[in-house]
């Protein structure tokens, strides 16, 4: 938009985008901060072990609203009188803090891989890598669609055979009223009438579902350890803080060593405020302090996540079926794909949103939980970075606080409202949706920047360039300015 509209220079438009994207992600990181989990009721029992190992089946399943009600009611009612619901933030600050590190430590490869391609080569390959994410994208999309429409169908009847179930009830109690006249039956009273002659709720929400569960939960309490019970219960207390005050801390210390190493040694377009270029030895220094800092950040939260699943595996704790459980494999399996997400993003020019996004929905992570979590890690460069943009002059202040402002405001009300209306309808399939039509839309413009910088040197295809050199073109081709994916499509 900089540089189609405001007529501005490519690193000066690409400054402008970052303190957009700066903008935007701090507006959703102010709602976000605030949200909760999606899973509202979250209990200390141990509940019934699902097909995937540590995890549990959700209490709400296969029931409906008035049978919820009744059995949240018999959780609340039961053990040592101690019982209540809790819940987490829905930005999951544990995966940020591995997560983010290991796809910044990939994007400064990716960047350095980059500097070798000629700018046909990585638009090539960004179209490629971002049209087959687009696809799984969508395909995921339409899974999550139908699953949507498939558990606000299985609600409806859940809800409409509950108030058939009601109906019955009140009718088969008019009856007897009609036959007795004052509603007492004597020996011949209907089994579903309690001793006071008041009917049991159970009636109501099914009487072999309800049973079934106070049963479950009378013999969950005999068997739980009152020593592990009370484990479990810090454990969630802990989890469900809204802001976590240490894990806070890290992500700013995680900033702020990424900001002034960035500021040492330049990127985006911008120079090292010290003076220091590819022909220095200190360069050199300092992309190594940058793999240090990023790498070492996330082999000590990496170890931190498999501590924390173990400790709270030990004491039956109640992980969700879109939880993580981190373990040495998947801890092992998520870097190299997250590391080689932050590859791609590095390579192709674009934010690492569009990679790290859709491989956290194939991880299985809550769509809501998955888009707060990377909007969180996308705050962390993007500020950095619009920062030095604006320090460095490239970008008036007043562009970019005005920018900054404009989509500060629009992230926030739009998230607000988004959220509320994914809340209310149960719908969060749009969210993906929404994510693989702006990775379809980025790669069409890759296939257009392709091809209007091809027209541009008359259909010249450039060779590898020297990792360090003053010009940024091949031999053989001529001299021009060439967009790159990320002047256009940064995020």
């Amino acid at each position: 938009m900089g540089i189609l509209l405001l007529r501005f220079p490519p690193k000066n438009a690409s400054g402008l985008s970052q303190a957009s994207i700066f903008g935007a992600s701090l507006g959703g990181i102010i709602v976000n901060i605030r949200n909760k989990h999606p899973d509202l009721f979250i209990r200390d029992t141990k509940g019934t072990p699902s097909e995937q190992e540590g995890k549990i089946i959700s209490y709400d399943r296969d029931k409906g609203p008035v049978q919820i009600k009744a059995d949240r009611e018999i959780y609340l009612a039961g053990g040592d009188g101690n019982r209540k619901f809790y819940t987490r933030p829905v930005i999951d600050y544990n995966m940020a803090l591995f997560l983010a590190p290991m796809e910044m430590a990939g994007a400064v490869l990716g960047v350095i891989i980059q500097r070798l391609f000629p700018n046909w080569l990585f638009l090539s390959f960004a179209a490629v890598i971002l049209g087959f994410t687009a696809y799984k994208t969508f395909k995921k999309f339409i899974a999550a669609y139908k699953k949507d429409k498939a558990n606000i169908a299985e609600s409806r009847r859940l809800t409409m055979m509950e108030s058939k179930m009601a109906l019955d009830a009140e009718a088969i109690k008019e009856d007897e009223t009609d036959k007795d006249g004052d509603g007492k039956n004597g020996d011949t009273a209907d089994p579903a009438v309690a001793e006071d002659g008041a009917y049991v709720e159970m009636t109501e929400v099914g009487a072999s579902k309800s049973a079934k569960t106070a049963t479950d939960t009378s013999s969950s309490e005999e068997e739980d350890d009152p020593k592990e019970l009370e484990k479990r219960r810090q454990f969630l207390e802990d989890d469900s803080r809204q802001y976590p005050k240490e894990k806070l801390f890290y992500l700013i210390l995680l900033w702020a060593g990424l900001t002034v190493i960035t500021f040492l040694k330049g990127g985006k377009g911008v120079d090292s405020v010290i003076g220091i270029t590819c022909e220095d030895a200190g360069f050199y220094v300092l992309v190594a302090a940058q793999f240090l800092w990023t790498l070492g950040f996330a082999a000590v939260f990496g170890y931190k996540n498999v501590k924390y699943t173990q400790e709270r595996l030990a004491v039956h704790y109640p992980f969700n079926e879109a939880d993580v459980l981190w373990d040495a494999k998947k801890l092992y399996f998520y870097s190299f794909f997250t590391f080689l997400a932050g590859i791609v993003a590095g390579l192709i020019g674009i934010g690492g949103g569009m990679v790290l996004g859709p491989l956290m929905l194939v991880m299985g992570i809550n769509p809501r939980v998955s888009t707060a979590t990377t909007a969180t890690m996308i705050l962390l460069t993007s500020s950095s970075v619009a920062v030095i943009f604006v320090m460095s002059g490239l970008v008036p202040w007043q562009y970019a606080l005005y920018f900054f402002s404009i989509c500060l405001l629009g992230a926030y009300l739009g998230k607000k409202y988004i959220d509320a209306w994914v809340k209310k309808t149960g719908m969060s399939s749009v969210l993906v949706g929404a994510l693989a039509t702006i990775i379809a839309l980025a790669t069409i413009g890759c296939i257009i920047i392709l091809f209007m910088n091809l027209a541009k040197v008359d259909w010249c295809l450039a060779g590898f360039n020297s990792f360090c050199s003053v010009s940024a073109e091949a031999e053989g081709c001529p001299a021009t300015r060439l967009l790159g994916a990320e002047e256009l499509f940064p995020y």
